[in-house]
């Protein structure tokens, strides 16, 4: 992938979209091509035919999604399913017609079984029943990893996928109920300082182990792979470490200096007990996140702040 190479961005407003941009802009790449929703509906299988036609990339990041958290996935299924399945569909096909060099397809960690080994090596896919709370998206980002190796099997393509854990970051999705949950935290952490309010309710008890990525550093995992990775199996993008979502909370809550106390809610479901990506495959080729935790929460809730500030000047 040469710095004047054409490479085309799916999704390049979303938290990931958005990191990969920025990455590869500070990398000197020249040539990168971007889409709004309002410029091209990756749902309207004829317009992403027309785009590839006329703009024949080189290299695709498909970052485009409809992603959220328990809630989202609960309340939307099948908006779900139908809109990422059709999303990554027409992206995948149309990069095959117009002899796309290489694409990259972005998932998630929750394709993997809910109760299998810990940490998840790549190889535990489709090896037992998924969570149920996200069962849909999951089964659309499985669906995406078959295409891409059907793909590839079939007609010699070099289409490619990651699977990051959960991820925070910059331009992440601070909805109350349907943000994933360090969004969700530093909103009701803030809303809580804001308000001088003295105790927080969260979901479930706590006990949950998670692993977290920021999302700069899955940029620049996505780079790397684009550059150095060939093979047919998804590849597993993460940190190796896990906490506690009760440990997360408290982490979040001094970041933002808040004395606050915290009530857990153990009618509201836990999701999956434990989940921590096998990152050993990738560290392996020589890439490893260079973002610890608290530093990420650090400068994701700066940006929380700052786009605060913003939305209340414009």
């Amino acid at each position: 992938m040469k710095k004047s190479s054409k490479i085309y961005i799916a999704g390049h407003r979303g938290m990931v979209g958005s990191a990969i941009m920025r990455h590869l802009i500070k990398e000197g790449y020249s040539n990168i091509i971007i889409k709004t929703r309002k410029e091209l509906n990756l749902l309207d299988s004829q317009a992403v035919e027309d785009f590839f036609k006329v703009e024949r990339p080189e290299y695709v990041f498909l970052a485009a999604a409809k992603v959220g958290g328990i809630h989202a996935n609960a309340t939307y299924p099948a908006e779900f399913i139908y809109e990422n399945l059709t999303i990554q569909t027409n992206i995948i096909h149309q990069s095959y017609n117009n002899d796309v060099h290489k694409l990259l397809f972005l998932g998630s960690s929750c394709i993997y079984p809910k109760l299998c080994p810990q940490p998840i090596k790549e190889e535990y896919l489709l090896s037992g029943n998924l969570e149920p709370t996200n069962e849909p998206y999951a089964i659309a980002k499985i669906a995406g990893i078959q295409m891409c190796q059907s793909y590839n099997r079939q007609y010699g393509t070099n289409f490619i996928s990651a699977m990051p854990t959960n991820l925070y970051g910059f331009n992440d999705n601070f909805h109350p109920q349907n943000s994933h949950v360090i969004a969700a935290l530093i909103g009701r952490f803030h809303e809580a300082k804001v308000k001088n309010n003295k105790e927080i309710t969260i979901w479930g008890t706590g006990t949950p182990m998670r692993e977290f990525l920021y999302v700069d550093d899955l940029a620049d995992a996505c780079v790397f792979l684009m550059k150095e990775y060939n093979e047919q199996e998804h590849v597993n993008v993460g940190t190796g470490f896990e906490i506690s979502i009760r440990d997360l909370a408290e982490m979040i809550r001094e970041v933002i200096k808040l004395d606050i106390s915290l009530i857990f809610d153990t009618k509201m479901p836990d999701g999956t007990p434990r989940k921590v990506l096998d990152v050993s495959k990738i560290n392996q080729m020589g890439w490893k996140a260079k973002t610890s935790l608290k530093d990420g929460l650090g400068k994701a809730y700066d940006w929380y702040c700052n786009s605060i500030i913003e939305d209340n000047l414009s």
